[in-house]
């Protein structure tokens, strides 16, 4: 998985297939995951 940040986004894809449709999410909405893969301390 490749992600990369712009102004306003965040672009996500897979490094194994980059030809392939990219994800884009709000750095928010990024942030929300990531927080649910983090455990809680």
């Amino acid at each position: 998985m490749e992600v990369a940040r712009a102004p306003g986004i965040v672009a996500v894809r897979d490094s194994k297939a980059p030809r392939s449709a990219t994800l884009a999410f709000t750095p928010e909405l990024w942030t929300t995951f990531l927080r649910t893969l983090t455990p809680h301390r």
